[in-house]
């Protein structure tokens, strides 16, 4: 059967997949929730969801470094990656000898999506049904206004997320007003986090592992601002992580 991805690519299935890979780590937790450990055969070092997930599987590399002959040797029938988090020259080399499904997730909207292609594609579409209504139901109320923020992803240089990114939307369902609008992830100097005064920085967990030492550090240098270390994975993860969300939100 011939299916589409997120990105307008074609590929050809011609059964249900029964060796899967996935190049995400998002993903894979999403895979696992619909049922489908047992076809997991190899994930990336960074899949740490569910926490037992790395015990036999073959780890395949990173997100962008894969290990090309650990991945011929697993004769998948269906990879599964994303245009963001993995590199173009990588899945141009997969795609030549498997077939490639590549998620293109930019809000909500793409995300649910994605579940739910993954869930026909699997043949588990009552259960990537189930699992997309309950985060909806979840995040249907809008949260309180929070005030102005700047979303940090990296320390060394300063990496900011913009517009046009899932986890400004995500910023917005929570209630904050993201100042950062001239790319989607631009550098930024301390001067013009200064400059543009929001209320909150927020802090990611990942990829940069900021942590309170980090914390505190910039609330040194911002003493006027409020500070705050945040899930990393409640903001950027797009599968069903996202079941945690709401609650994460209302206790932020």
């Amino acid at each position: 059967m011939e299916y589409l991805d997120q990105m307008g690519r074609r590929i050809w299935l011609e059964q249900v997949p029964q060796r899967i890979i996935s190049l995400v780590p998002s993903q894979t937790e999403f895979l696992c929730d619909l049922g489908l450990e047992e076809q997991l055969v190899g994930i990336t070092k960074f899949c740490v969801h569910p926490k037992w997930i790395k015990k036999g599987k073959v780890i395949i590399g990173g997100t962008k470094n894969f290990n090309f002959d650990r991945i011929d040797a697993l004769k998948p029938d269906l990879i599964i990656g994303n245009k963001e988090e993995n590199y173009k020259e990588g899945i141009i080399r997969l795609s030549e000898k498997h077939p490639v499904w590549m998620s293109d997730i930019n809000d909500l909207g793409a995300a649910f999506e994605m579940m739910r292609q993954l869930g026909k594609i699997t043949d588990r579409q009552q259960h990537a049904e189930q699992i997309v209504s309950d985060i909806q139901l979840g995040l249907q109320d809008e949260f309180d206004h929070r005030g102005t923020a700047i979303y940090l992803i990296w320390q060394d240089p300063l990496i900011a997320v913009g517009k046009e990114t899932f986890i400004d939307d995500l910023l917005r369902r929570a209630g904050y007003v993201n100042l950062i609008s001239n790319d989607r992830y631009p550098e930024i100097t301390a001067g013009e986090i200064a400059s543009l005064k929001p209320d909150f920085l927020l802090l990611s967990s990942e990829p940069y592992p900021f942590s309170e030492k980090h914390r505190q550090a910039f609330q040194q240098t911002f003493s006027d601002l409020d500070v705050k270390l945040v899930d990393g994975e409640m903001f950027s993860w797009y599968g069903s992580r996202l079941l945690h969300t709401a609650h994460y939100f209302r206790n932020l």
